[in-house]
């Protein structure tokens, strides 16, 4: 496939205003794509809501070692566009810079085109692997993972062998992942005049109590993980109230945590409802309520084949050798680790610190050299068959 080709696609990719929806229309895309091979894949679509479907593609022979890739098909919001130099949904290459500017340039549509097309250009050239090579495509990982939660419980993760997640970060291997746990607390108050505070019970006072109780039992748990580091909490959103002379009958708030094995999520979702119900308990003009909205579990790899093999290959396509590293940021992993099979994931994928940014980008260079680097390993891990002739 020739580079013109490659940037094509991903233009296409990106000209699909796929923000938090619409993810249908990027997977009857790639669906597309792979159509002229149709006997030689298996193409799934596996729906989530209206207009929002995973896509599943499958190619090789599946008594061989199985890989996936992964790649989110949803972007953020673009944002003020005025800000924005480049349209956000253009697609549009920068000749003197060699970028390609557009929403999800970086993360991750970049990564995603570079996956579709490693498997593309197997089938272009009649190449014949030994193993299954399965592409992953997910919606909704920007707002919660939900896709892959999807695909994890259908079982279409439980016979990989290894997983490439290629989220953007070329600087290294990401092997390790805290978990991520948001939650939400509620306060039910009773109205009155302010003048007449004792009339009404105040909502805010009453969140105000699970607050302090919250950031004192985060404070407690300083334990520290060697690949990981500490466990995080912060909240992040506190409404409550309408009009300064009325006490308010409602207040919520909503804090992340960014957990590690040692202070397990089973362990934070019993402390802070211990919280909740002591509170409540307590006086009965308490009326708590506590949500946790899309919990992920950390994702923590040993030493493992995929990853020794990512290592050794990338001196080939870098100026270095990947180092092994680790994220305290959320992706799709944390769900596929979740499949009934063990077994390692690795992020690593073309895109930079421009993520979520006005005028996000990929550095074209860069996306290309991925595609060739993503099916080296691919296809030392998978195996080529001896008959294969890989046409020039």
């Amino acid at each position: 496939m020739k580079d013109s080709e490659k940037i094509s696609i991903l233009q296409h990719l990106i000209q699909i205003e796929s923000v938090n929806d619409h993810e249908e229309q990027v997977a009857d895309y790639i669906a597309a794509l792979f159509a002229p091979y149709g006997q030689q894949v298996q193409i799934t679509k596996v729906p989530f809501a209206k207009g929002r479907v995973n896509l599943v593609v499958t190619m090789g022979n599946g008594n061989g070692t199985h890989l996936g890739f992964s790649g989110h098909m949803d972007v953020v919001d673009p944002g003020n566009v005025e800000k924005w130099e480049h349209a956000p949904f253009g697609g549009e290459v920068d000749e003197a810079s060699n970028k390609l500017f557009g929403r999800g340039a970086s993360d991750m549509k970049s990564g995603l085109a570079a996956a579709v097309i490693v498997m593309l250009e197997l089938l272009e050239s009649n190449t014949p692997v030994q193993g299954q090579i399965k592409l992953l495509a997910t919606v909704g990982e920007e707002t919660g993972e939900y896709g892959a939660h999807v695909l994890t419980q259908a079982g279409y993760a439980d016979d990989l062998d290894g997983l490439i997640i290629t989220e953007p970060h070329m600087d290294g291997i990401i092997t390790s992942c805290k978990g991520v746990i948001d939650y939400q607390v509620t306060s039910v108050g009773v109205p009155a005049h302010s003048s007449r505070p004792d009339m009404g019970v105040n909502a805010i006072d009453n969140l105000i109590q699970f607050y302090l109780a919250v950031k004192q039992l985060m404070a407690q748990h300083q334990e520290e993980n060697p690949k990981l580091g500490k466990m995080t909490h912060s909240i992040d959103i506190i409404e409550g109230g309408k009009q300064v002379n009325s006490v308010p009958d409602f207040a919520m708030l909503k804090g992340n945590i960014r957990s590690i094995p040692e202070y397990s999520n089973e362990q934070i979702f019993a402390d802070i409802q211990a919280i909740v119900a002591k509170l409540n308990a307590s006086d009965p003009q308490m009326k708590l309520a506590v949500k946790f909205i899309y919990p992920e579990v950390p994702i923590i790899n040993g030493e493992n084949q995929l990853t020794k093999l990512a290592q050794e290959i990338s001196p080939k396509y870098f100026a270095k050798t990947l180092p092994v590293e680790s994220s305290s940021g959320a992706n799709d992993g944390s769900e596929f680790v979740q499949a009934q099979k063990d077994f390692p994931i690795i992020l690593v994928g073309p895109g930079n610190n421009s993520s979520h940014g006005y005028d996000e980008y990929v550095d074209l260079d860069q996306y290309l050299t991925s595609i060739q680097y993503l099916a080296d390993v691919a296809q030392q891990f998978v195996g080529i068959a001896k008959t294969a002739k890989v046409e020039a």
